[in-house]
């Protein structure tokens, strides 16, 4: 049987060890928590402000409408979350060494945000937004990145001959981030 919480603000609490079997939250607000886990747990319209969720775990979790801010979110792994609705908004946050391998995240939201040696291998980013964000070393393969707007982000390597980028918008300059591995010099 599962549990709801609706409309809950939850602060300070450190939610590393605690198994919570089948829990769901709709409209909840977690502030300053910790959390390492959230398998088989349900998020509808959910806000994590300034976090720490490293090395999260997500396995069979729904997060719909679930947005992030000022979180650290070091190493998360999002590939075993359920796809159905899945739609994530990033704000200030850090996702260094995050995954989301194989996941279906369109319309999702990446702002203001550090992404350094990301995974987005075979993941649907189409119609998302990256606004100012750094993608240092961040590896984009067989992506769907179709009318994503990279125009005010940097640091990003991305191959057009493997990825979608079909309708995407890249900033002049960044022209030698897309021609890479041709190493060709362009002035």
């Amino acid at each position: 049987m599962s549990k709801l919480k609706n409309k809950e603000q939850l602060k300070n609490i450190d939610l590393s060890s605690q198994k919570n079997a089948r829990e769901r939250f709709d409209n909840c607000e977690f502030s300053k928590c910790i959390f390492t886990d959230l398998s088989n747990l349900s998020f509808l319209d959910c806000d994590f402000r300034d976090c720490d969720l490293s090395n999260l775990k997500a396995t069979n979790s729904r997060l719909q409408n679930v947005s992030f801010y000022d979180c650290k979110l070091l190493g998360l792994n999002f590939s075993g979350a359920i796809d159905f609705a899945l739609e994530l908004h990033f704000e200030n946050c850090i996702l260094d060494y995050a995954s989301f391998d194989r996941k279906k995240i369109n319309k999702s939201s990446f702002k203001n945000c550090k992404i350094h040696n990301a995974n987005f291998t075979q993941a649907d980013l189409s119609k998302s937004t990256f606004i100012n964000c750094d993608l240092f070393e961040s590896l984009f393969d067989n992506t769907n990145m179709s009318t994503v707007d990279f125009t005010s982000s940097r640091n990003f390597l991305i191959d057009p001959e493997v990825n979608n980028i079909k309708k995407a918008k890249f900033l002049q300059q960044d022209l030698a981030n897309l021609l890479y591995r041709h190493h060709i010099i362009i002035e």
